[in-house]
């Protein structure tokens, strides 16, 4: 089973991509039906792996024309056990879901990938409950023990690591940071904010990736920002060590707030040039970022946008 870890390529200096907002294009330009938000139903049937196939293989001919490299989040958000037996999965289904969501992309490595534009392959995890506002909130060893299956599910893989998404209270972050580090694994934690810059939990942060940082003697690999726009957290960049942990961007296309969101009935695909000069400004903030990508809302003419925005300025 050959895997990239414990070197993760996307930290050796070259721009990698990822991919955007998945769920928001199945939902809203295919016209497709994902209860309670979870893409990895898809793959239950061939008609749908055919779909994220497609989807991930578009994203992966992004990456190719620019010689860069891509990591690829397995659609798994939602296949923990909470969301899981909302839709009918036992511990079992969401084991073999994992499983085949992360050898699915390793069929598509083995077809798609160059030495150019490497494929680094994530096992994705979120929050147990809500991933716009906190309504499970957990104790840091609750959250360790609940989301160490999944995790252990992706170390008995080809998974090069495992990220968690749209974290918006530290104590869960921690709990997952320290489930992977219990596993072996490579992770990366990503936070949330909201319009103000400061996670639902009003914590700021640069408070969070400290705090992640301080109970887990810096397990993550790197940290990540997604699920908000640019002008939502651009001023919280004030030069503090500890930006330097931060990575990865995976910005909303729409400057609306989570509640908005929410609430919305039509996508909202944003300005894309405003969206790419963004992460522009960004770049130039954090000089470490590597990995750059979407979150809702965006789509394959966002990446191409953001990819063409910073190669230019590199």
């Amino acid at each position: 089973m050959k895997t990239l870890r414990p070197t993760l390529p996307q930290l050796a200096g070259r721009p990698f991509l990822a991919d955007s907002g998945l769920e928001t294009t199945l939902i809203f330009h295919d016209g497709l039906d994902l209860p309670h938000f979870a893409s990895f139903t898809l793959l239950d049937s061939e008609a749908g792996r055919e779909r994220l196939a497609r989807y991930f293989a578009e994203h992966i001919r992004l990456a190719r024309e620019a010689g860069t490299g891509i990591v690829l989040e397995t659609p798994t958000w939602r296949a923990n056990p909470d969301w899981g037996a909302k839709l009918g999965y036992g511990a079992d289904e969401l084991a073999a879901i994992n499983r085949a969501a992360i050898a699915q992309l390793v069929e598509l490595r083995t077809a798609m990938q160059t030495p150019a534009s490497p494929i680094v392959i994530s096992g994705n995890l979120g929050p147990r409950g809500d991933g716009y506002q906190i309504d499970a909130r957990q104790s840091i060893e609750e959250a360790r023990a609940y989301h160490a299956p999944q995790i252990e599910t992706f170390a008995s893989t080809a998974a090069d690591l495992v990220s968690v998404y749209t974290m918006n209270y530290v104590e869960e972050a921690i709990g997952v940071a320290l489930a992977a580090r219990d596993a072996d694994m490579p992770m990366v934690v990503s936070f949330t904010v909201e319009t103000d810059g400061r996670l639902p939990s009003g914590m700021t942060l640069a408070d969070a990736i400290r705090a992640t940082d301080d109970a887990t003697g810096g397990a993550p690999a790197y940290y990540m920002l997604n699920c908000a726009h640019p002008s939502h957290f651009e001023h919280v960049f004030d030069g503090g060590d500890w930006q330097v942990r931060l990575r990865g961007v995976r910005a909303n296309a729409s400057k609306r707030s989570h509640a908005e969101l929410d609430e919305a009935t039509e996508l909202d695909s944003g300005d894309i040039a405003e969206l790419a000069q963004g992460y522009r400004r960004i770049a130039a903030r954090l000089p470490q970022l590597a990995v750059v990508g979407g979150c809702c809302g965006t789509d394959c003419r966002h990446i191409a946008a953001i990819r063409d925005a910073l190669l230019a300025a590199a």
